[in-house]
């Protein structure tokens, strides 16, 4: 039997278990309540959490995570330096117990946490996982910033820890430079130093993401590629088998160094399942029958049978928990900027912009799932005065006369226009073809609408290969900067065919980039805020995209799962997790 066999044999089995354990709300928790084992604190071992993705991820390789699917899943099985509070998305230590910040804001000195171990896997000489050392943190963090075509985290650190810019051009010429990226060493009593170019603020939300996570240098010289799903990490779970495109089991990690304030060892589950089933109807069905522990964005053709005219829960769905936030999220459509008729013409921009009502789209396709866009930050950040920004209403009238202001009288002068979107759950098509329609009576012009699978979309986004796309853009961490970064001239590849993760526009605005670097040195909230706002109306005047909504997320949660706050991230983490007997 290969291993791919045994992979898809012991998925089936745990399947069934699954089912077996938690096929109805009263036995729900993937055990009966009377299988779960208490602990101290009033808390419960045992449990299989299950979750649905309405698209199923495209890597787990921690320097390839460009979408949601990939991150919420590795969260659960890398760590890095510091992590989200999944309460409140403040910083908190995980693989640093401690940090020390020099007087220059320059300087970050790590303590790194004892007794650490890495997941059990083959790539280890005896198979059972060895303690993490700093070597570890500084050989993965090195290769944060080198040159690697599936790094897609380099954008992030480039221009910001110092010496990774030379790093990265000597790895690509094929050359390793003798003790790694300038700024980031070994101190001699053993700690890990990151060192930057200038102030930052909020440098260690950066140290939060994927990009940073920690992994063993076997696994990389065993894997290689193979890391899409093969994961070896330090998290409180690890991956127990994998059906492509179908399925997903994360399995307890019995050496995971976490325990919570009474003293329990961490996790508390025994297991995590993923479900990827496209429809989203499908999903709240599940839901509804027990056999998913939570479902998130509620389908738009059943809002109305699961909340009431109050926004509270119907009779019919009276016995779940409803979680409601805005969100740090924002739904737009970007078009390419670097050659075509859009790329020559701002004034059909923003025609288009003023064609459509977004009102309508949110009242309407999302049930009121959203807020209208101004820009590209989300209005959700308590601290940036999103209220003051200048968007675009609806206003056919004033579309008209920039389309024929742009040459464009008749609509159809435009040509045929293509607007790529993704599949995976309703709305999307429900939106496009909204759209399609507002900019079909408003402006006359033609749309046309395809959809690929997800992988596809974005490959197409990145490699500049679509002039009209759907998109959107959900908070790496909760700061303005993570948003107005999509549009930094410095993330613009040489040539047109090479990838832009970032900047996937190939947006230039020389005023824009100025003020988002000034933003970067000012330390003082209030002013950098001021900054970033700024930024932001450059950029919705010149119209490189159409901001349609900022995103308010919707969920329901079976009763007995506890410790499963909702954020404005939706970052989610299993590690506390934990559920409750029915007769509790």
């Amino acid at each position: 039997m290969n291993i791919k066999t045994v992979s898809i044999f012991l998925l089936s089995l745990l399947m069934v278990a699954c089912q077996s354990e938690g096929g109805n709300q009263k036995t729900t928790n993937g055990k009966s309540s009377s299988e779960l084992r208490p602990a101290a604190g009033g808390k419960y071992y045992g449990g299989v959490f299950k979750t649905n993705g309405v698209e199923y991820f495209r890597s787990l390789y921690p320097l390839n995570i460009t979408e949601v699917g990939g991150h919420r899943v590795t969260n659960q099985l890398y760590e890095g330096l510091v992590g989200f509070d999944q309460a409140d998305l403040s910083i908190k230590p995980v693989l640093a117990e401690s940090w020390t910040v020099s007087e220059d804001v320059k300087t970050y000195t790590f303590q790194i946490r004892k007794g650490v171990k890495f997941h059990d896997d083959a790539c280890f000489p005896d198979g059972k996982g060895r303690e993490l050392t700093v070597e570890d943190i500084k050989w993965c963090l090195d290769r944060m910033v080198a040159f690697d075509v599936n790094n897609k985290g380099y954008d992030f650190y480039k221009d910001r820890i110092l010496g990774a810019e030379a790093y990265y051009t000597a790895t690509k010429e094929g050359k390793m430079p003798e003790g790694g990226c300038e700024g980031i060493k070994i101190t001699e009593d053993g700690k890990l130093q990151v060192i930057l170019t200038k102030p930052i603020a909020g440098f260690l939300n950066l140290l939060a993401l994927p990009f940073s996570e920690i992994y063993p240098r076997e696994a990389w010289e065993k894997y290689k590629e193979e890391m899409r799903i093969k994961a070896v990490g330090t998290g409180p779970f690890f991956i127990k088998a994998i059906r492509e495109n179908d399925a997903l089991i994360l399995a307890k990690n019995p050496n995971y160094w976490g325990k919570d304030k009474h003293g329990n060892q961490l996790p508390y589950l025994d297991a995590v399942r993923w479900s990827y089933v496209g429809d989203q109807k499908s999903e709240l069905l599940n839901f509804k029958k027990g056999d998913l522990s939570f479902t998130y964005r509620l389908p738009l053709e059943m809002v109305d049978d699961i909340l009431d005219k109050n926004g509270k829960l119907t009779e019919a769905y009276s016995q779940f928990v409803y979680q409601e936030t805005p969100a740090l999220a924002v739904q737009y459509y970007g078009f390419k900027m670097s050659e075509g008729v859009f790329a020559e013409n701002k004034k059909l921009r923003q025609a288009m912009n003023y064609a459509i009502d977004r009102e309508k789209i949110i009242n309407y396709a999302l049930k009121g799932a959203g807020v209208p866009a101004l820009g590209i930050v989300p209005a959700a950040f308590k601290t940036y005065d999103s209220k003051s920004l200048k968007g675009y209403d609806f206003n056919p009238e004033k579309a008209k006369k920039l389309l024929a202001e742009a040459g464009f009288a008749n609509g159809k002068d435009v040509g045929e226009i293509t607007l790529q979107i993704n599949s995976g759950g309703s709305r999307n098509e429900q939106i496009a073809e909204a759209i399609q329609s507002m900019l079909k009576e408003n402006l006359n012009l033609e749309i046309n609408i395809t959809k690929m699978p997800f992988a596809q979309h974005l490959e197409a986004q990145e490699t500049s290969k679509t002039s009209f796309w759907r998109a959107g853009w959900v908070a790496d961490y909760p700061d303005p900067e993570n948003f107005l970064n999509l549009v930094q001239s410095k993330h613009i590849p040489e040539k047109l065919s090479d990838r832009s993760y970032l900047n996937t526009f190939r947006y230039r605005n020389a005023q824009v980039d100025a003020l988002y670097e000034e933003a970067q040195r000012t330390l003082d909230e209030t002013k950098r805020n001021d900054l970033y706002r700024q930024a932001d109306q450059l950029v919705i005047n010149d119209a490189p995209i159409i901001p349609i909504f900022y995103d308010k997320d919707r969920r329901l949660v079976q009763p007995y799962v506890k410790n499963f706050p909702q954020n404005a991230m939706e970052y989610r983490s299993f590690r506390e997790v934990y559920f409750e007997p029915e007769n509790k």
